[in-house]
């Protein structure tokens, strides 16, 4: 097995998701975003021309930011990512092929669990960490049972239903790791709203986690 790629320290462990995200709003979006402290950011790749706008989005930001894609269903789309810098690969399921193979292409990667067995397969196969999606299905208490069977290292990630309201609720569990979709992104939304939301997330999350 490809050893993994562990999940790297961030400032902030938020991951911004721009599900819908077109090519020529994203270098904009990004910049945005990187100024508001986003250090991770998932172009899901049910996106209009994705592979582009992970491109733009990887020219666009620091080095040391992740950049990648989410749904990621194949070795193929690893090999795509790869070709155009991403760093970041997040999946909604556990397929244990893509997770080793995007982790030889040095890759970090969060597949998408929700319960012990996808957990368990998904750290075997050389996650960096762990995706529990919904996470408004689960909530706190039901990811927190399933936490304690898990080895205390894996990166644990709330997505799914999640925004800056959430994170005290989540802190008490010991998750410090968000996906945010809809409150931070949505298609169409003007740069300067996004910005906005971004630093909204920004802000909460150093008054809970602290700066």
């Amino acid at each position: 097995m490809t050893s993994p790629v562990p999940w790297p320290v961030l400032k902030r462990s938020l991951v911004a998701i721009l599900r819908g995200i077109k090519p020529d709003e994203t270098a904009d979006t990004i910049s945005a975003l990187v100024e508001a402290g986003f250090e991770a950011i998932e172009i899901p790749l049910n996106s209009p021309d994705p592979f582009r706008s992970i491109q733009i989005a990887v020219e666009a930001a620091p080095s040391h930011c992740l950049i990648g894609a989410g749904t990621v269903l194949s070795t193929g789309d690893v090999d795509r990512l790869a070709d155009v810098g991403a760093t970041l690969m997040i999946s909604p399921n556990v397929d244990p092929g893509v997770i080793s193979y995007a982790a030889s292409h040095k890759m970090v990667t969060m597949p998408g669990v929700f319960t012990p067995s996808e957990a368990l397969s998904a750290i075997k196969a050389g996650a960096s960490g762990l995706k529990f999606f919904p996470a408004s299905v689960l909530g706190p208490s039901g990811i927190s049972a399933i936490k304690a069977v898990l080895p205390p290292e894996i990166e644990i990630g709330a997505v799914g239903g999640v925004s800056h309201e959430s994170y005290s609720d989540y802190r008490a569990i010991g998750v410090c790791t968000f996906g945010l979709g809809s409150s931070l992104y949505k298609p169409g939304m003007n740069v300067e709203e996004i910005a906005k939301r971004a630093r909204l997330s920004v802000s909460a999350y150093d008054d809970v986690f602290g700066a």
